[in-house]
């Protein structure tokens, strides 16, 4: 059996790398050329894209800016320690099931029937019990963007079982046969690099390192995202989280800090970064007490430079 998901529109693909770097432009994502490119490429060639970069580089906020380009469904698929192929693909709904099988015994009961064991499993095993997880969903939707959210936390039987459904764009379920995708997804895949991703699957994928965004750029970013910063706000801002990411930091901010903290700042009223308002509101920027303490006996010198 060979389920293909109902056609549905198909997706949204930019006619050029300076196209799609428009679009995402107008969803609050600035993306330099070599960004641009490869997602466009991966758009493209229907190859998966692996993102890899220090935590707060926009690597989850890329995948959201595609499904808003392409006017896809983002799913979502959260990887840990443990995780498994089930997690990520289907499950049975079993409480539904057993209220099936109950209503069956009673059908069967005032009928004076006896019910067929063979009869029974395929009842209970019905497309309508399934419950669709990330992976699944992602196959049966167009168009749709299915992001893998720091596939380096998984083990490497997850990664093998990603690179074949990758490779396939299916999945066999044994009670219910092939589910194929009529149109694959745009696949995302993030790494923080906290261990190596393994190479088989790299290999699978067309390859981006997305890094911290020099000063220009944040500022830009930051006026995108908030379009009533003041401009001497969006300097200080995107200057002094500069400067915080080279203070050996446990966690440096990244680029959703420094927008919460511009933003913070504009709630409290202020129009400047200065000592006063940058302790009052360092809780949106750093995240960890020792970082704060530190930074906090250092505002003067952060600010000054």
């Amino acid at each position: 059996m060979n389920d293909r998901p109902r056609d549905a529109a198909a997706p949204t693909v930019p006619a050029s790398p300076t196209e799609l770097a428009g679009l995402l432009r107008t969803t609050g994502y600035l993306a330099d050329d070599g960004l641009a490119t490869a997602a466009f490429l991966a758009m493209r060639m229907n190859r998966p894209l692996f993102c890899e970069g220090e935590p707060g580089t926009g690597k989850t906020a890329l995948a959201q800016a595609l499904a808003q380009v392409q006017g896809a469904e983002l799913i979502r698929l959260q990887c840990h320690d443990g995780i498994d192929a089930s997690q990520a693909l289907y499950d049975w709904d079993f409480p539904r099931q057993l209220l099936h099988l109950r209503s069956l015994e009673a059908a069967a009961g005032a009928a004076g029937e006896k019910l067929d064991a063979d009869s029974i499993e395929a009842s209970l095993y019905d497309r309508r019990f399934l419950l669709a997880r990330p992976i699944l969903r992602a196959l049966q939707t167009t168009p749709s963007v299915l992001l893998i959210d720091e596939v380096d936390r998984a083990d490497d039987e997850f990664e093998a079982f990603l690179l074949e459904v990758l490779t396939e764009h299916a999945v066999t379920i044994p009670e219910v046969g092939e589910i194929r995708a009529s149109t694959p997804p745009l696949v995302v895949l993030t790494s923080n690099r906290t261990r190596e991703v393994h190479d088989a699957l790299k290999r699978r994928c067309l390859y981006l390192w997305l890094d911290h965004p020099d000063l220009q750029r944040e500022i830009e970013i930051l006026h995108a995202r908030l379009p009533g910063v003041p401009e001497r706000l969006a300097a200080q801002v995107a200057g002094a989280v500069r400067r915080l990411r080279g203070a050996d930091l446990l966690k440096p901010p990244g680029v959703a800090e420094t927008l919460d903290w511009a933003r913070a700042l504009q709630l409290v009223g202020a129009r400047q970064l200065d000592v006063d308002s940058a302790a009052a509101t360092l809780g949106a920027v750093l995240k960890y007490r020792e970082d704060a303490d530190r930074v906090r006996a250092q505002l003067d010198t952060l600010l000054a430079s």
